[in-house]
């Protein structure tokens, strides 16, 4: 919009295009440069040495720290500066921030440790399955010695350690069986693959329930930044006589709690619950995960409860309740979202998937567009099972005092709650493969770690969460 005296005129033509092709590059540039610049960052831990690899859960709390700092900062002091200096000035500081964040990352390219590129993370993965549909009548043989690769490290592959053969997906196993054609030709990659190549898609297929189960842990971040912002709009923003909240303020408050918080909980509980169960992040990633799961249902709940409160005021007794009244749901929220996504992004990197940090960690953002696209089918499908003949759904009349909101909270609540039990049945049935030779720690005696190789990395994973 461009404005014309009082009036807004709808910006076209090249202005349009301009403005559209913006925000696909800011969509963009985010997409690539959150999930690289934390498996990035990771990369630097040589996860072989005790003492680095006890640094890395450290690591990835700094890094939501930073983020959260941001987001503090674009809710608040950003909204205030485009408020009074107009949208044009707030995107040129947003500029800034971003080419300073670019000078700062080529200032230290020399220093770095980048693992070097390994291909296409796709093409390993669609050769185990072309590989096991075309051997599905061929049986695996009983010794799992005599499949490809299963006893040392092929010297034609770039696979990275052994895995153990499991017993889970064994369809897939057949991918590596080696057909004897008496001409010891070598088969082609897509008949044949190693063992490595097998588990790796069996961890991949395991690890996407865990993701699943964010979905609904995201569909209630959408509810906290639309529906929750609303009710804010309909009670009492005063805080002194000259000065009102903006109800969209109340979004920062997550953010707020995760810059108090996550220094605290590096500082305090991880050393604490590092010595009861000595795991070098105090409690696992899966752990991690499934607390912030069952938390985020008291949010629900909280807000729930806060806005039956607000509506029977309201209604019957046409009186605002203060805006601090549901400031609780997004403190609690604060805190699930401090172990749900620092434990998911830990969960995802430790996985035994060779070149995939990158792609995982992507992974974990895409959760946030499927709980959101799921917070819409939601709201559609709520409103058209509770529509009868006389009147419309629970959020169909577009006023909070006629809707129930409070009931769709509740409905959040409980699919929340049982979003955390599914959780738990797949989190209990998860199992890291582990490379039989990554189990002793071997002793550096003041090696420098900055000058092994990086192609030979220990795989560190996750525990079971029992």
């Amino acid at each position: 919009m461009v404005t014309d005296g009082g009036n807004c005129v709808e910006a076209k033509g090249f202005k349009s295009l301009i403005f559209f092709v913006a925000l696909y590059l800011v969509a963009l540039g985010s997409g690539c440069v959150k999930p690289n610049m934390i498996a990035h960052g990771a990369d630097q831990f040589y996860q072989i040495d005790p003492n680095q690899s006890n640094k890395l859960s450290k690591y990835f709390n700094a890094a939501y720290f930073a983020f959260s700092i941001g987001e503090l900062v674009a809710l608040t002091l950003l909204v205030w500066v485009q408020t009074h200096s107009g949208m044009d000035v707030g995107f040129g500081i947003s500029a800034a921030a971003m080419a300073l964040g670019l000078i700062s990352l080529i200032c230290g390219t020399f220093l770095y440790r980048n693992k070097p590129p390994q291909g296409s993370i796709l093409t390993p993965i669609a050769q185990v399955f072309v590989a096991a549909i075309l051997k599905r009548k061929h049986f695996c043989p009983s010794d799992p010695r005599m499949l490809h690769g299963s006893q040392s490290k092929d010297p034609n592959s770039d696979d990275d350690g052994n895995l153990q053969l499991t017993e889970r997906f064994r369809f897939l196993n057949k991918a590596c069986i080696k057909l004897e054609d008496g001409n010891n030709k070598r088969e082609s990659p897509w008949r044949l693959c190693t063992v490595n190549q097998v588990e790796q898609v069996k961890i991949l297929i395991s690890i996407i329930p865990i993701f699943a189960c964010t979905i609904v842990f995201n569909t209630i971040l959408a509810q906290l930044q639309t529906f929750s912002v609303q009710q804010g709009s309909s009670m009492n923003t005063q805080l002194t006589k000259s000065f009102h909240i903006p109800p969209a303020s109340l979004q920062s408050i997550p953010y707020v709690i995760l810059i108090f918080i996550l220094p605290l909980y590096d500082t305090f509980f991880v050393p604490f619950a590092r010595k009861i169960t000595g795991h070098d992040s105090g409690i696992t990633p899966l752990q991690r995960i499934g607390f912030g799961l069952f938390t985020a249902t008291f949010s629900m709940i909280s807000a729930a409860i806060m806005e039956n409160k607000r509506r029977n005021a309201a209604v019957n007794s046409n009186k605002q309740l203060s805006l601090f009244w549901i400031t609780p749901q997004f403190l609690i929220f604060g805190i699930s979202e401090m172990f749900t996504a620092v434990g998911l992004i830990e969960f995802f990197y430790k996985q035994s998937l060779k070149g995939m940090q990158s792609f995982l960690t992507a992974i974990t953002y895409c959760s946030y567009s499927f709980g959101f696209y799921f917070s819409s089918v939601l709201v559609y499908l709520v409103n058209k099972v509770t529509s009868h003949s006389s009147g419309g759904g629970w959020l169909s009349e577009n006023n909070l005092n006629k809707d129930r909101l409070d009931l769709f909270y509740w409905l959040l609540a409980a699919l929340s709650f049982v979003n955390f039990l599914n959780y738990l049945f797949w989190a209990k049935k998860y199992f890291h493969n582990q490379s039989p030779s990554a189990s002793p720690q071997p002793d550096f005696n003041g090696q420098d770690l900055y000058n092994l190789n990086l192609s030979t990395p220990k795989i560190v994973g996750d525990e079971n969460i029992t």
